[in-house]
This record gives structure tokens, sequence and C-alpha cells, in this order.
């Protein structure tokens, strides 16, 4: 007993740590040493958030975890868009657009695709509910094309960009998908989304209540460092996303990799223990939310700082994503998979890093 208090002593001290160095390198110049304390900091805040998140999980069951590390992420990201769009310079902003679609990439690709590596090479086959997936998917697929396909081809106002009411119906119809699939998700149909038993779902004892309140507000700490000091590091970013000549969509690659860390360590810590449904509930739910939740609020933003939102996807990011679904339907539609389809998301995730850089 003693043990496990010193144990989560530790695990809730390194939060607040974090946020102090978040608040002593905020507004500074940092640079050489600071900027490797703050990488520190960082990389500390995703294992600890990881850890805090898995017993909230615990603590409320499957899907309720997943989905609050999901809306939690993308709170926090939307907050870290709009921080950057108001202190970028003015005129059309993509900002909001690469970060979305660097973040469905790398959730629908680069975590699926390692969670089945994972799975596949530690258990051979891994298997899910194919409906959860689906229903999700589905959902994933449609609010991405309406939020970064469609402003590419209609006519009502100059180049990929949506209208006022054009905007204001995606923003509506965004959050009413996100809606319906949460209460599908948690209500009507939740048994869908519950992991299916293993044989590997040991966690332990179930942490209290106290225990879970106490990881809740840790977990929101970590989340908040996250972005906070991946929002620090930007400006290194940026310089060497500029040195090396790399195009400027590169910057929202980045910061969406760092934001999606801790989710990215917990799907795949799922995927090891033969929990490929909850893997696919952080990873593919996590899409579902930073579209669904994301397009409203940049959208209103918007409109409040009167600047352009460019969200139209070019041709090649349009391949890529109509890739992505056909591709990830090909995955779930047996309701299981091995490492080959682990692979096969890998490499399309490559495809998008490297023609991130080299367009």
């Amino acid at each position: 007993m003693l043990k496990a208090a010193r144990a989560l002593s530790w695990w809730a001290l390194i939060p607040p740590l974090c946020v102090i160095v978040l608040v002593a390198a905020w507004g500074h110049k940092v640079g050489g040493v600071g900027l490797v304390v703050v990488g520190i900091a960082l990389v500390a805040a995703v294992v600890v958030a990881v850890h805090h998140a898995e017993i909230v999980a615990h603590h409320v069951g499957e899907p309720f975890g997943a989905l609050i590390l999901a809306v939690a992420v993308t709170a926090i990201e939307v907050g870290l868009i709009i921080m950057l769009m108001t202190s970028g310079p003015e005129g059309p902003s993509t900002l909001a657009r690469d970060t979305v679609f660097a973040a469905f990439m790398i959730v629908c690709n680069g975590v699926v695709g390692l969670c089945l590596l994972v799975g596949g090479l530690r258990h051979r086959e891994v298997e899910f509910h194919v409906e959860g997936v689906t229903a999700t998917l589905a959902t994933l697929s449609t609010v991405a094309a309406l939020a970064l396909v469609l402003p590419s081809f209609t006519t009502s106002s100059p180049g990929p960009t949506y209208s006022g009411p054009q905007l204001a119906f995606a923003g509506i119809a965004s959050l009413v998908l996100y809606a319906a699939f949460v209460f599908v998700q948690t209500i009507r149909h939740r048994h869908y989304f519950l992991p299916l038993e293993t044989g590997d779902d040991d966690q332990g004892h179930e942490p209290g209540r106290k225990a879970a309140a106490v990881s809740l507000i840790m977990l929101l700490l970590c989340l908040v460092a996250v972005v906070g000091l991946a929002k620090v590091e930007s400006p290194a970013i940026e310089h060497v996303v500029a040195v090396a000549g790399a195009p400027r969509a590169v910057v929202g690659v980045v910061i969406a990799l760092l934001v999606l860390l801790p989710e990215t360590a917990a799907a795949v810590r799922a995927a090891s223990r033969n929990q490929i449904q909850t893997s696919f509930n952080l990873a593919l739910g996590s899409a579902v939310a930073s579209i669904g939740l994301t397009i409203p609020a940049i959208a209103i933003a918007s409109i409040w700082l009167q600047n352009t939102l460019v969200l139209g996807l070019d041709p090649k990011d349009i391949v890529l994503l109509v890739i992505t679904v056909v591709v990830t339907t090909l995955t779930v539609a047996p309701g299981r998979a091995t490492l080959m389809q682990g692979m096969v998301h890998l490499t399309i995730f490559g495809v998008f890093l490297f023609l991130s850089f080299v367009p």
C-alpha cells in the first residue's frame, strides 16, 4: 500500500513540474539548454499522460476512457490552432487545414498501422467489432469529405474556401454527426465499441474514485503541458523547417505529431495487450473528434477574426485521403487483421510524410 502511494505521488508530481517548465518558458525565446529541458518535459508529459489516461479509462470503462482522451486532446488542439492563427500573419490561413489533415493521416495510417503491426507481431492476428469500427469510419469519412474535400469544388467563394453560409452549414453538420456518433458509441450501441474478451485484460486492481479523479486532473495538466510545450518548441521547429527549405505545411505536421503523442502511446500499449478495439476507439475516434469539433470551432474563430479560412485540400492530398479511406475500409471489413495491413497503413503514412517535405 505504501509502495503504491509513493508511485502515485511520483506520477502526480511530474505534471505540475511540466506546467512549471511551461510557465517559465512561455513568452521567452528558448534556445540551447532551454530547448533540451522543454523537450524532456514534453516527453515526460506524454508518458505520464498515458499513465493517467489508462487509470481514468479503467475506472470509467470503455469506450468512455477513449472518448475522454480524444475529446481532451481535441479541445486543446483547437486552442493551439486558434492561438497560432491569432499570432500568425494576416491573410488566408491554411494552418487549420494542414493540422487537421495531418491529424487525420497520423491517426488513420500512422497510429492504426503501428497498432496493427505491434498487435500482429505479438498476437499474430487481432480481432475487433466490425460494427463499431465501420460506424466510426463512416462518420470519419463523411466529416473529412465535408471539411477538407468539398471546399475545393464549391463555387460560391474563390479558391478552396467556403462562403459564410457554407462554413456555418459545414460546422453545424460536423457537430450533429459527432453528437450522433457519441450517442451511438456511449449509449445506444455501446457494446459495438467494447473490447473483445482476449484473455489479456488484466489491468490489476480497479482504481478508486479518488485516484481516478486525481488522474483526471493530472491528465488535463499533462495535455495542457504537451500542447503548450509544443507551442514553445514551434519557433525552433519553424526555423528548422525554413532552413531545410521544406514547405510551411510541415510545421502543422510536426505540431500534430507532438499533440497526438499521448493518444499514440496509449493506443500502441492497448494493441500490445491484444485490445485492438480500444486502439481503434482511440485512433479513429480521435480523428472523428479532431474534425467534428475542430471545424466548427475554427469556423467561429475565423468569422470573429475576419480571416479567410482555406479548408480545401490540393489534388495530391485528396488522393491520399481517398486512398486512406478505401484501405481502412478494406482493413476493418473482415473484423480481423494481421501485420500485413499494418505495413500497408504505415507505407501510406510514409508517403504522406515524404510528400509533405517533397511536394
